[in-house]
């Protein structure tokens, strides 16, 4: 499954073309203006991702709270610390941490649950961005992580 995952997301990134105005607006209106601007830096391929993810999640767990689909759609915001592009990704997926931009990759959910700490995100977005396994966070982690499995 995770070579499926892989796969799609690699073609999906390829394009450098940014969500659709009407989306981005959805976005505007979901998250605080600080999560927002935190957002509007992400590349467009994580930026589209993350649209996706926010609809699977909230049809997968229909009872999330508006700090949880925040969450869904921050969640890969840490990658911009790593400063990667698509095939730079990819080589780092394959041969894990032998630089500061790849261990950063796979470091994303604590930087960027770090990055919204600071701008004061609600604690349980940037939890459920760190992957936090606090008992009370588990159905929507586990939500998310599912949602993330396009």
């Amino acid at each position: 499954m995770k070579l499926q995952h892989l796969t799609k997301r690699f073609f999906a990134a390829l394009s450098q073309k940014p969500p659709l105005a009407e989306q981005t607006a959805e976005v505007k209106n979901t998250l605080t203006v600080s999560e927002f601007a935190l957002w509007s830096a992400m590349p467009p391929m994580d930026q589209r991702h993350s649209i996706v993810v926010m609809q699977r999640f909230v049809g997968l767990y229909a009872t999330a709270t508006k700090f949880e689909i925040r969450a869904a759609l921050l969640h890969d915001v840490g990658k911009m610390a790593s400063n990667l592009g698509v095939i730079q990704r990819v080589i780092a997926t394959l041969v894990g941490r032998i630089s500061k931009s790849f261990s950063d990759y796979h470091e994303h959910e604590q930087i960027g649950a770090q990055m919204l700490q600071k701008i004061d995100s609600h604690e349980i977005t940037w939890q459920l961005v760190a992957g936090d396994s606090k008992p009370e966070l588990q159905t929507a982690l586990q939500a998310l992580r599912q949602a993330d499995n396009i």
